[in-house]
């Protein structure tokens, strides 16, 4: 979340960064200071309440020492009456706190000063593209691949859990486990992230950390009344490894990766490509998660997106990578790159990698902190990203590597993982 002095000093900046994102998520600013007055406002009688309890306590055995009863038992009154107001008090100040937090959960992240600005995906540029199309006379899907190798049945998975799911038979299988392994070894062997493994299953709490909740909750699949979730990504329980501690500055930066399924609805999504494995309800997929000191974030975010490219690169798939604008950029998210791997048999980029800084927006969230040399307390960063997700991987490796005759090529890089350098009909 935002800090609270940040929008207390500069309202109207706040507004303004919010605005971009497109929305009427600033008018959220204004209930924001209103509630943060009139909960300072209760803190300040209460004090000054608790203050002049506290002085009559001892007024009052002074009084009674003295004699003077009369006194004491009209301050004794008046202080039942200062009693009352103190509990009605309590319980004002508690609601304007959890109304203050709730209005504070529900403000997006602000976008970094220099984000192209813009209403939608239209908007977003292109950074940079790697490698080149590959000439393919007439590309086939990857379904139409996969259903003749064998490798992957739809119906399967459309019998025993509905659309939006994935069986992998034989050497599909194989190369899905194949690819998992092989973006571990690289993001843990060539780029320094530290492996680990992670529960799928998450406390509430966790998914109002990474900025899932409030807004997602309709997108993911809860359980136990929603007081526990599904992941929806590696990014939740990774992240929150770090929740409610104080580490030292010494300690950063923290590089994690972790390979997971990841659960999601989808609620949001009717309407949009949905046909084979492009947006499924479960899919495996390898995040890096990195914490870092504030004057290193965006730098870091460069890092970390080179190391979602360099599977890319390894794999030989072409790619592009764009920024996102204002008003397209992830609720939590203070700047974001996206990573588009080319699939022919669709005929456009995929997204397979979103590389994002929050800046310290999850941190306060999650009140995750760190100490510097001095004893001072402060907010790291928090940057993550897919390094990479299976499905879309899978989708380009299918299409971009299709022959003529409808085997596949496996690139150098991954066959030692898979056994063979082609998987063939």
């Amino acid at each position: 979340m935002l800090d609270i002095r940040l929008i207390r000093e500069t309202p109207e900046y706040v507004k303004e960064r919010i605005r971009q994102r497109g929305g009427d998520h600033w008018m959220l600013v204004d209930q924001i200071l209103e509630c943060d007055e009139e909960r300072r406002r209760l803190e300040t009688e209460k004090q000054t309440l608790a203050a002049e309890r506290n002085s009559s306590s001892k007024l009052i055995g002074q009084m009674m020492k003295e004699g003077r009863k009369d006194d004491a038992t009209a301050l004794k009154e008046r202080m039942g009456i200062v009693g009352e107001r103190l509990k009605a008090l309590d319980a004002l100040a508690d609601t304007a706190s959890s109304q203050l937090e709730s209005l504070l959960l529900n403000l997006p992240n602000m976008p970094y000063d220099e984000a192209p600005i813009g209403l939608n995906e239209e908007c977003n540029p292109e950074i940079r593209l790697w490698g080149e199309k590959p000439a393919i006379a007439e590309p086939q899907n990857h379904v139409e691949l996969a259903t003749k190798l064998g490798i992957i049945n739809f119906e399967d998975a459309a019998r025993i859990s509905g659309s939006g799911f994935i069986v992998y038979r034989g050497k599909g299988a194989r190369l899905e486990r194949s690819l998992i392994n092989f973006l571990l070894d690289t993001q843990t062997q060539e780029n320094g992230y530290e492996e680990v493994g992670v529960p799928f299953i998450v406390r509430r709490e966790c998914m109002y950390g990474t900025g899932q909740l409030p807004k997602f909750e309709d997108d993911m699949y809860g359980l136990e009344d929603n007081s526990v979730f599904l992941i929806p990504t590696a990014e939740v329980p990774v992240t929150n490894l770090c929740r409610d501690q104080i580490i030292k500055e010494s300690q950063l930066p923290i590089m994690l990766t972790a390979q997971t399924p990841c659960f999601r609805r989808e609620a949001g999504s009717a309407g949009r490509e949905n046909k084979g494995m492009i947006r499924v309800h479960q899919f495996d997929k390898v995040e890096l998660v990195q914490v870092c000191k504030p004057e290193e974030g965006m730098a870091r975010l460069e890092e970390l997106t080179g190391h979602a490219e360099s599977i890319l690169q390894k794999l030989g798939l072409h790619y592009r990578v764009i920024e996102l604008c204002t008003g397209d950029m992830g609720f939590s998210s203070a700047k974001t790159y996206d990573i588009e791997v080319w699939a022919p048999g669709q005929g456009k980029y995929l997204e397979v990698s979103s590389c994002s800084c929050f800046t310290d927006y999850q941190s306060r969230r999650m009140k995750l902190r760190y100490k510097d040399s001095d004893g001072k307390i402060h907010f790291p960063y928090t940057l993550n990203g897919s390094g990479t997700a299976l499905p879309r991987l899978y989708v380009a490796l299918l299409e971009q590597y299709q022959q003529p005759d409808g085997s596949v090529i496996i690139p150098p890089a991954l066959a030692p993982y898979f056994g063979a350098d082609s998987i063939s009909i």
